[in-house]
């Protein structure tokens, strides 16, 4: 079955966790003993309706407060698709979590307070959803109860994003609007009765509408080594497998290609998933590919097409989300995690901080915890790599501390 990634964005007390708690409800994917503890909370706060904010807000703080912390990840399904919702909280001061949870989405939701309109967090987060190129984003606009379902204030804000979404650089991002009120279901997984001039499709009607060629790259095929397969039984004695991820566009039997770093060259004989050989397997598929020539691949190395070799670079400008409370300086060395190569890495420059607003790049020469910035990085050893607007997978990386072994930050090359 079709898994379908989202990422939820919104300001503190938007709604983010009760609509997430009300597409749960509406698809019966809460058991009904979550349903009774629900119900029973809701009615202990004083409640005439049912919270559903409860349905994902796990830690204490979280239900106590009423915000939303830490990334959650939550799973549902319908007959047509699963689904993987990374609910991530909304306030400037977590916006690392933010970007932790929209890198890996293939869709997002924006939600936006019918009351308040887009205002400097709505920016942010469409900043971050551009940053990462997330080409589907459904713009929410939530608590239209609260507004009497007002479509003049519906339209205001469609016309006051649509000001926001022209500066933006990225250009493929196909932005729809929803008026909902999460609350009371309204556009949520049921059509709305209270809106009769909206004539659009309901939430849950647009994720299942989505097909994965609505945010395929258009890239170049690129397969990261993950791990050498070697049996060692006697029905498989001589197998030689390299298991990994393909990005960018597919993969086929056939294919001509180089390993790099090495750029020794070989053709794909087999492509296996589990006991099942196939001619062909799309981007995003888990694999085992064997080739024609036996020569040295190994964990690191990354398997390309012959023709499509990307650019070896020791030197790179990116995009860092700094994530760590020690800040980013020049001369910091870290270990740079670009797939599954680990290099040493040098903090050449910090060029300066990036405002999420919209606005210009401002000059620094730090960056301090949930800062974004521009950086040249010196590498020990040259990387292929693809800018991150080309390729996600293959133009992004992590910095690890070397000390402490924690992630320090998440970069975007450029």
């Amino acid at each position: 079955m079709e898994v379908l990634k989202i990422a939820t964005a919104g300001s503190v007390d938007d709604g983010k966790s009760t609509l997430i708690g009300r597409l749960l409800y509406d698809t019966k994917s809460l058991t009904s003993d979550k349903i009774e503890a629900i119900d029973r909370v809701s009615k202990k706060n004083g409640l005439d309706y049912l919270d559903f904010s409860l349905a994902t807000d796990g830690l204490v703080a979280e239900r106590e407060q009423g915000i939303t912390i830490d990334v959650a990840h939550i799973y549902f399904s319908t007959p047509k698709k699963s689904y993987i919702i990374a609910d991530t909280p909304g306030h400037i001061e977590y916006t690392r979590n933010m970007v932790t949870g929209a890198s890996t989405s293939q869709t997002s939701i924006i939600l936006i307070d019918a009351r308040k309109g887009v205002i400097e967090q709505t920016y942010r987060h469409f900043f971050i959803n551009n940053l990462l190129r997330v080409k589907e984003v459904i713009v929410a606009v939530n608590k239209m109860d609260l507004v009497n379902y007002s479509e003049e204030v519906f339209n205001d804000i469609v016309e006051d994003f649509q000001d926001l979404r022209a500066q933006s650089n990225f250009k493929d991002q196909k932005l729809t609007f929803i008026p909902v009120s999460a609350l009371w279901g309204e556009n949520i997984a049921e059509k709305s009765t209270a809106m009769p001039w909206y004539e659009g499709q309901t939430i849950l009607e647009h994720l299942e509408d989505l097909k994965p060629e609505d945010f395929a790259e258009q890239s170049q095929a690129r397969f990261a080594v993950q791990t050498v397969i070697r049996p060692k039984t006697d029905k498989f004695h001589d197998y030689r497998g390299y298991a990994g991820k393909i990005s960018g566009s597919s993969l086929k039997v056939g294919d001509k290609v180089s390993v790099l770093p090495s750029l020794k060259k070989s053709t794909i004989k087999e492509i296996h998933f589990f006991d099942e050989s196939f001619q062909e397997a799309p981007a995003g598929s888990s694999v085992s590919i064997t080739l024609s020539d036996d020569i040295n691949v190994a964990r690191g190395d990354m398997l390309v097409r012959s023709s499509e070799v990307p650019t070896e670079t020791k030197l790179l400008d990116a995009t860092v989300c700094w994530m760590d409370n020690k800040a980013l300086i020049p001369g910091a060395k870290y270990v740079l995690q670009h797939n599954t190569n680990g290099i040493l890495a040098k903090i050449d420059k910090v060029k300066g901080h990036v405002d999420s607003n919209f606005g210009k790049e401002e000059e620094g020469s730090s960056l301090h915890l949930n800062d974004i910035g521009s950086v040249r990085i010196k590498l020990s050893k040259p990387i292929f790599a693809d800018s991150y607007s080309v390729n996600r997978s293959n133009g992004r990386f992590i910095l690890v501390d070397t000390q402490t072994n924690t992630t320090a930050g998440v970069g975007f090359i450029k």
